[in-house]
């Protein structure tokens, strides 16, 4: 079975839970991405803070200029260890409403796994296969083939 370090992005966004919220609103546009997870200096998860966190307290709230990520963020954060398999992420993403979930390796974070990253696992195990390749193989540097 696949396991999730091979198909995490290791290159995480993260935020500190005393971050400005309009310092963490502005990293998730600037990256591209709808959710981070928030973290001690070391890297200890505490929890994920997305764009619909922010929206929902700031529906509440009317304002968020002086408030910082710990206001918004959504603890405890699910995730996984990076020797869980691939299925028990996929049942939790089709589970829940997450797109993304944290990897963590002791407690601390070591990459993300979102919808996408299954998404090109499937896409290139498949296409692996179409062309007699043998059955696809994940690296310890993500999807083989990306």
């Amino acid at each position: 079975m696949v396991k999730v370090k091979h198909i995490m992005t290791p290159d995480v966004v993260t935020v500190g839970r005393n971050t400005p919220i309009s310092e963490a609103t502005e990293l998730l546009m600037k990256n591209n991405i709808t959710g981070m997870p928030v973290v001690e200096e070391d890297m200890t998860l505490v929890g994920v803070i997305t764009e619909k966190d922010v929206l929902r307290l700031f529906y509440a709230t009317g304002h968020a200029s002086d408030r910082t990520v710990n206001d918004f963020m959504t603890t405890p954060a699910v995730h996984f260890d990076e020797n869980e398999d691939l299925q028990d992420v996929c049942n939790c993403l089709m589970d829940n409403f997450f797109r993304r979930v944290p990897v963590t390796s002791q407690g601390k974070v070591i990459g993300v796994v979102s919808r996408r990253d299954v998404l090109a696992y499937m896409s290139n195990a498949e296409h692996d296969e179409d062309a007699g390749q043998g059955p696809f193989e994940a690296t310890s540097t993500g999807v083989a083939g990306q």
